[in-house]
């Protein structure tokens, strides 16, 4: 017996929900570092720490992570 499936394709967007708000964070990507500037709701606050933080410990190497929210609508 041969089993058969139809897949249905229904075409999606995705877009920024604005009052989701936005969340700015700075990682310290120095080996053995695992200091943070925490969620921020600016960036130049998360910015801010990790220009202080490469003034006090020399590092220089950071990763920033910018959330959002986002809502999928059926387009079809």
């Amino acid at each position: 017996m041969t089993t058969r499936a139809v897949y249905r394709y229904v075409p999606h967007t995705i877009t920024h929900v604005p009052e989701g708000g936005v969340v700015f964070e700075a990682f310290c990507a120095a080996d053995g570092c695992r200091e943070d500037s925490g969620p921020q709701d600016e960036q130049t606050a998360a910015q801010d720490w990790a220009l202080r933080h490469a003034g006090r410990t020399g590092h220089d190497l950071f990763r920033r992570v910018v959330t959002d929210h986002a809502k999928v609508t059926r387009t079809a």
